[in-house]
């Protein structure tokens, strides 16, 4: 008992068999994650994996059936008592309608009292500077985030929860979540959990990858270790993809990891170069009309477990 508090102490998040139904649905099995301080982790899965369930268990918003939780050494119920050292921005901004967005920062700040972050230099830096007599009604979709957002570094928080960070932000809106992330990151040591559909953007940003699976975390390690793989994935361009096919059941440095469409495969290659497929087809009177090496990639680990692909939209700036 002892080891496990102590455990709790020196780690941003720790849940532990986490499990959460909703009538007979379970949504969560066992879910286990453990966030160290001074981290970016992105928390990725398909639509309905439980993302959003495990934000608002985390933050004391939905009670749960089994397994414990800590953050910054605090049970869920008592989150209320770290008086602004967590912050959440969720994929709906809320804001106040009838303030402005100076008048929303400063509310915030003397709600928290510790507060350190000037609205001046965060309105700068979110390029909120012009918008700040607005009242936070009539502002964007994409400016409602970004005021919400910039609300939630106002603390400053040691711990920041983001549920779809880049949506409804246009491309420049994206870039300045991202630097703003790294700097407070690095410059105040700022733990961040981002739960997020957008995987070029986590890959970019994030120091860890959780993949959340079918109720439990089916792999989570820093982000370089992941797609440091010694598979190597290729996609053959082919008339013969059912001779591929069968190629690939009698050889074991070989697998069929996807078919895409009528004549091109996807296989993943164990101690084995994409030339050496090639002479093996080619030995095999296969006729191959192209063959190009894919990196790897966040999407691609992710499909290799889901065997789905994530979904990639992007929210539509307004």
């Amino acid at each position: 008992m002892c080891a496990e508090l102590s455990q709790s102490l020196n780690t941003t998040l720790s849940i532990d068999s986490l499990h959460k139904r909703y009538g007979s649905h379970n949504v969560l099995n066992g879910l286990s994650l453990q966030i160290e301080p001074n981290s970016i982790v992105g928390l990725v899965g398909l639509n309905g994996s439980g993302k959003t369930t495990t934000i608002e268990c985390l933050l004391g918003l939905q009670r749960f059936q089994d397994g414990t939780i800590s953050v910054l050494g605090t049970s869920p119920k008592d989150i209320f008592q770290l008086k602004g050292r967590v912050a959440a921005v969720f994929d709906q901004p809320c804001l106040y309608p009838g303030l402005s967005v100076r008048q929303s920062s400063m509310h915030t700040r003397f709600v928290l009292r510790n507060h350190s972050s000037e609205p001046v230099t965060l309105e700068d830096s979110f390029r909120l500077t012009r918008y700040r007599k607005f009242k936070t009604k009539k502002l964007s979709f994409g400016n409602k985030r970004r005021t919400a957002i910039m609300q939630a570094l106002i603390g400053p928080p040691d711990f920041v929860v983001f549920d779809e960070p880049f949506i409804g932000l246009d491309a420049e809106g994206v870039e300045d979540v991202l630097h703003i992330i790294k700097n407070e990151n690095k410059d105040r040591g700022t733990t961040f959990l981002l739960a997020s559909h957008q995987l070029p953007y986590l890959e970019r940003i994030c120091t860890h990858i959780a993949i959340l699976h079918e109720g439990s975390i089916a792999l989570h390690d820093k982000i370089e270790n992941l797609l440091a793989s010694n598979s190597l994935s290729v996609r053959v361009r082919s008339p013969q993809c059912a001779e591929i096919a069968e190629l690939v059941l009698a050889h074991q440095k070989i697998d069929l990891v996807r078919h895409l469409g009528d004549d091109t495969v996807e296989l993943s290659l164990e101690d084995l170069t994409s030339a050496e497929l090639n002479r093996l087809l080619v030995q095999g009177g296969i006729s191959v009309s192209e063959l190009e090496v894919v990196r790897q990639s966040l999407n691609s680990l992710f499909r290799s477990i889901t065997n789905q692909d994530i979904d990639q939209e992007v929210g539509q700036p307004q």
